[in-house]
């Protein structure tokens, strides 16, 4: 890793910006390669990614892991896959459940600075309406998963994967029969992985 990219992530880790949390700042993602070619940009972490320090700890995480068809020490090596969300740190909940949306200080505080560190990424992809929004603009999330050939090689357009997405993906069946395979493809061939194994 290079001096620029550790002095940097240093900063973000130490980052106090939104001292209003109702857990407190915390900043969690995952770079540890200016190398890498693949980039996950998901919404922000929750209650169990705050306890645990790792993004993406979670059942979601299992479901997003099943979806590129690789297993968790693969996903969480960071020479070779770096995670990168709209925000560092867990938002809180709405009083009926549910997180919070990522604060709106974060992406525009670190997003560009870490990115010019990480010249290599090949595909990022965008888990979530809240990071498909900020990256491509405003747009329905079906619609962009649905022509995700749009936005390759650069982008791929995922649903978040709560346990709500079993049912968008029983609506929409192109997911599991198009954007799936097309998903477990790219990252073998950017991770040199062999599908069969």
């Amino acid at each position: 890793m290079t001096d620029s990219l550790n002095r940097l992530l240093k900063e973000v880790r130490a980052c106090h910006i939104c001292r209003d949390l109702p857990l407190g700042p915390k900043p969690i993602l995952q770079v540890g390669s200016s190398k890498v070619r693949l980039l996950i940009t998901g919404q922000a972490p929750g209650t169990r990614a705050h306890e645990t320090g790792i993004t993406f700890n979670d059942p979601s995480g299992d479901r997003l892991r099943e979806w590129m068809g690789i297993n968790r020490s693969l996903f969480y090596n960071d020479q070779l896959i770096s995670i990168i969300p709209m925000g560092f740190c867990y938002p809180g909940s709405y009083e009926r459940g549910g997180d919070l949306p990522p604060r709106k200080e974060c992406a525009p505080q670190w997003r560009a600075k870490l990115l010019k560190l990480l010249p290599n990424i090949e595909l990022t992809l965008l888990v979530g309406s809240y990071a498909q929004n900020y990256v491509l603009g405003k747009g329905s999330l079906t619609e962009r998963v649905k022509n995700f050939r749009d936005y390759l090689p650069n982008f791929l357009p995922l649903p978040h994967p709560s346990w709500r997405t079993r049912i968008w993906a029983k609506k929409n069946p192109f997911f599991e029969t198009e954007v799936l395979p097309e998903l477990k493809k790219r990252v073998c061939d950017i991770l040199n992985l062999d599908m069969k194994s």
